[in-house]
């Protein structure tokens, strides 16, 4: 179904942005795993709203609550289920555009797919159903720390028109939170938070890209064909709500190299191993990680719900203008930063697993 992802490490998101409540059911995390809530919590934190004056003002703390699979702090191999409630739902603010379908939202295809949809904020379209992918993302991040050094980071890396000067080999989470924007180039920094707060008090949001690293992976995750790792890493990331995009290694920049230019030289390594001197293919060769970084960006759109008047229809297609109420990011990139490390430790995380039965076969 539309709402579970992965085969061997599998989630099931829940809930809607002004319901009850949102979670995450995670199916197939091994047993015996220290797991605690704060190292949840802590992925959460840096997902919620109200952090700063550049998101949604909404006041969540989204604190979680471990329903069931984890005993003493250990996982028990059973189904994890991860609970948070809605404290601060305001579902009257969307009163006013229950018959209208705003633009660029899922508000028209929703109804057109099912002949009903939640308008109190989009419902399972908010992006508050994310909350649930952070959740489980913290699982899988703690499993492949512990059992084989994955280290998973995102920042952005642009917003609107300005860029970061970035080394992904070399960022730390620590210079990713020095700031609101998420950025580890601080001049970069102060303008995007310039610029974003700048739309914010007009009324209009911008758009931009996240980077995300992950480091210590092993080779061998991925397989050819139709699971390709960048396949699967594709499908993970554009479904998170605002994508447009998807690149990985040097991505469309590499359309501009010649086959010598770009391709990445073996060299022996100091564990035996072969290893590349450069990395455009982004850790992923013929579907399959080389044991390198795996390096990949996001494009998400600016937001859609915005204050400045639009033009749109109701739902008996009469043309009316719609100014847009209700809290939202005026940009949504810091907020996508823990979101986007998430899907990645949930691709990792399934494929590592699915490595595992491979390699359980004699050679």
């Amino acid at each position: 179904m539309s709402s579970s992802f992965g085969q061997a490490f599998r989630i099931t998101s829940f809930g809607e942005s002004h319901g009850g409540g949102v979670g995450v059911v995670v199916d197939g995390c091994p047993p015996r795993l220290a797991l605690s809530l704060e190292e949840i919590q802590r992925d959460l934190d840096r997902r919620r709203p109200g952090q700063s004056h550049l998101t949604t003002p909404r006041d969540e703390a989204d604190r979680a609550e471990i329903l069931s699979g984890v005993f003493e702090g250990h996982t028990l191999g059973t189904p994890i289920a991860i609970l948070v409630r809605n404290q601060d739902a305001r579902p009257q603010a969307y009163e006013h555009m229950k018959d209208v379908f705003r633009p660029s939202h899922a508000d028209y295809t929703y109804e057109a797919k099912y002949g009903i949809r939640n308008w109190q904020g989009g419902g399972r379209a908010s992006a508050r159903e994310t909350i649930g992918r952070v959740a489980a993302g913290a699982v899988a991040r703690k499993l492949l720390a512990s059992q084989c050094g994955v280290e998973v980071l995102a920042w952005v890396s642009r917003v609107h028109e300005i860029e970061a000067k970035v080394d992904a080999a070399s960022v730390t989470l620590a210079r990713v939170e020095a700031n609101a924007v998420r950025c580890p180039d601080p001049q970069a920094a102060a303008e995007m938070e310039r610029r974003i707060d700048a739309a914010r008090r007009r009324g209009d949001s911008l758009g931009g890209v996240v980077e995300c690293v992950a480091r210590g992976v092993p080779p061998g995750l991925g397989a050819p064909v139709f699971d390709k790792l960048e396949a699967e890493l594709a499908k993970a990331l554009m479904s998170l709500p605002a994508s447009k995009g998807f690149e990985i290694g040097s991505g469309f920049a590499g359309t501009r190299l010649t086959g010598i230019e770009h391709n990445d030289p073996f060299v022996p390594g100091p564990d035996g191993r072969p290893r590349t001197r450069s990395n455009r293919s982004g850790g992923v060769q013929g579907g399959i990680t080389n044991g390198e970084d795996v390096v990949v960006r996001v494009a998400f759109k600016p937001t859609a719900t915005v204050r400045l008047a639009q033009d749109t229809v109701d739902r008996d297609g009469k043309a009316v203008t719609l100014a847009a109420q209700g809290r939202h990011d005026p940009c949504v990139l810091p907020r996508a930063v823990p979101i986007v490390e998430a899907m990645v430790l949930l691709v990792l995380a399934d494929q590592w697993l699915r490595q595992r039965a491979v390699e359980a076969i004699p050679r």
